[in-house]
């Protein structure tokens, strides 16, 4: 998020493509031929970004993800993302330029989000400054920035039916709420605090704030200080299953913005929901390095 609150950027590496319906489709037997650089831009003149492509765009080493023309790699202690992608429908136009995350510190924690450990959450920089430089008018900027992964050895909607996640910036450091609903009615609750170290430490959860549906009327809640009204201040991305937006609570007394969002896998798993999906994630499965 920029510092002056009116953009916003997020960029989602993935090897097997979780949200592609062409993934799906092919019985997820391969990730590494369903992979994408996902990015995506909020505020004014804001586009989307998703290319499901196939196993040849994908080159891969212990400090760099190449996905066909984008590219993720660490150089020295900072991130740098190359983007390079075509948005989609209805707005079709090419995104270029350079993204650079430079974490404070990286951190060692790891999240099961289910007990035999099929699915982790992996928060690597939870405090971090960006740097955006994209090829548009408007869009080279300065912010807050936020590095995480997930792993799976599953299909998200085989295990869960519902999630929120969200992250908010304090003045100490970041403070994450990780809250799930597995499909055998178990519930996932987890906070963690982090210092700008890079230091982590489980805190006692506050109170679920209930907040306002999406547009798509996807359920949302987070958490805040007894009796704090959590609103959206920006809307970021809206599906008829996910939520992604800028929201404000409260944390001791702290009044913070962060990026939350909410899943209702319920929806994802309706086979009806795919060929739209399609419509905003188009399928490239030959690419050639030059």
């Amino acid at each position: 998020m920029s510092d002056c609150g009116t953009r916003a950027i997020s960029v989602i590496g993935f090897i097997g493509s979780v949200f592609s319906p062409w993934y799906r489709w092919s019985g997820r037997k391969n990730p590494q031929n369903h992979v994408c650089i996902n990015v995506a831009t909020y505020g004014r003149g804001g586009r989307f970004t998703m290319t499901d492509r196939g196993e040849s765009a994908l080159r891969q080493t212990a400090s760099r993800l190449e996905v066909g023309p984008s590219c993720m790699r660490w150089c020295g202690d900072r991130l740098i993302i190359d983007v390079n992608e075509m948005s989609s429908h209805p707005m079709i136009n090419r995104i270029t330029g350079q993204i650079t995350i430079t974490p404070s510190a990286l951190t060692q924690v790891e999240l099961p989000l289910t007990d035999d450990g099929a699915h982790i959450w992996r928060p690597f920089a939870p405090r971090s400054r960006i740097t955006v430089d994209i090829d548009r008018k408007g869009w080279q900027w300065e912010g807050e920035g936020y590095f995480d992964a997930n792993f799976g050895t599953r299909a998200l909607e085989e295990d869960f039916s519902y999630w929120t996640w969200g992250r908010y910036p304090t003045g100490d450091g970041a403070t994450c709420f990780y809250d799930a609903t597995r499909l055998d009615g178990s519930e996932l609750a987890a906070a963690f605090h982090f210092d700008s170290a890079g230091n982590a430490r489980s805190i006692p959860l506050p109170p679920k704030a209930p907040m306002r549906r999406s547009l798509w009327a996807v359920k949302r809640e987070t958490r805040g200080d007894p009796g704090c009204n959590a609103r959206q201040v920006q809307n970021m991305l809206d599906a008829p299953f996910y939520s992604r937006s800028a929201v404000q609570t409260t944390l001791d007394g702290e009044a913070t913005i962060g990026v939350h969002e909410a899943l209702d896998l319920r929806r994802f798993r309706s086979p009806l929901l795919k060929p739209m999906l399609a419509v905003r994630v188009p399928r490239r499965s030959k690419w050639t390095f030059s």
